[in-house]
């Protein structure tokens, strides 16, 4: 089994570039939704649309674009990280079995092992979209994604920069373990009824796996994700409210009881289809272009 595994460097750079053609094409597509999103898990607004109208009518179309220079690399390493990750650890998996795939819950592992390689790239990434995403348009304390590390590093050092890390590695390997099982589930089974290869599935298929695989990611992540949300977009030092991801937590179940995780959830999963479709079909073509 061991001798049919393609472990070459230019298969890594193959996954490594579909993976930041993917997370580039999911920014573009998810930005809007995503400010709305992080607006209403941080208590700026009560519901989508008033997030969506007072938003534009304050700061204009552009605003649903804010922060996305930083997400757009930094996305694109993150999801290249993340497919990386993913078939690094599908591979070492497949050497140690003696079948020529793998199990659901091998999948399962291999996805939060790249959702776990992600995180460190992920954390300062989000937590810059996010405190860009949630200052009003009239009282901005960071310019952009470089003053905001500027100001962040010289006042709170590496820590403030990696703030929220903890729940971001447990959301990171919850929610691609999931994302990586679902797809991959929904591919074998197109496979097994069509009768056909991987690389003869049309991009469609492979777009509504994609989809069907962003919606589980956020079912089943989204709680920790609030929380991430909350402390990412705290202030810093004494103006801070939270002491951290469980006094967040704790804080969130008191105040708004369990509709307090899944504050936001209808834009997310809106964001999520178009985005995890996107994602995966740019991917997968992208590899079947590079060979």
């Amino acid at each position: 089994m061991a001798d049919s595994i393609d472990t070459s460097f230019s298969r890594k750079v193959k996954d490594t570039t579909a993976g930041f053609v993917g997370g580039a094409v999911q920014v573009l597509i998810g930005q809007p939704f995503d400010l709305v999103k992080v607006r209403l898990q941080t208590g700026q607004f009560s519901t989508p649309l008033e997030a969506f109208r007072k938003t534009l009518a304050a700061e204009g179309p552009l605003a649903f674009y804010k922060g996305t220079a930083s997400p757009l690399v930094g996305v694109g390493v993150c999801v290249s990280v993340q497919f990386y990750a993913f078939h690094e650890a599908r591979r070492f998996l497949l050497r140690k079995s003696d079948s020529s795939q793998l199990t659901l819950p091998q999948y399962y592992l291999a996805g939060a092992v790249a959702g776990i390689a992600n995180s460190p790239v992920a954390g300062p990434v989000e937590q810059l979209r996010i405190l860009l995403q949630t200052q009003k348009h009239d009282n901005r304390r960071y310019s952009g994604p470089i003053d905001a590390i500027k100001k962040i590093y010289a006042n709170q050092g590496l820590k403030g920069i990696f703030r929220g890390q903890g729940v971001t590695l447990l959301r990171e390997a919850q929610a691609y373990g999931l994302w990586f099982l679902t797809f991959e589930f929904l591919m074998q089974e197109l496979q097994k009824y069509g009768k056909v290869k991987r690389d003869e599935i049309p991009a469609w298929k492979i777009a509504g796996c994609g989809a069907l695989a962003g919606e589980v990611l956020w079912l089943g992540s989204y709680p920790l994700d609030v929380v991430k949300s909350q402390v990412q977009s705290d202030k810093f030092g004494k103006e801070s409210l939270y002491k951290g991801a469980i006094d967040a937590a704790r804080r969130t179940w008191r105040t708004s009881g369990v509709a307090g995780f899944w504050k936001g959830l209808v834009p997310t999963l809106l964001r999520a289809t178009p985005c995890s479709a996107g994602t995966f079909a740019s991917v997968e073509l992208t590899m079947r272009l590079l060979g």
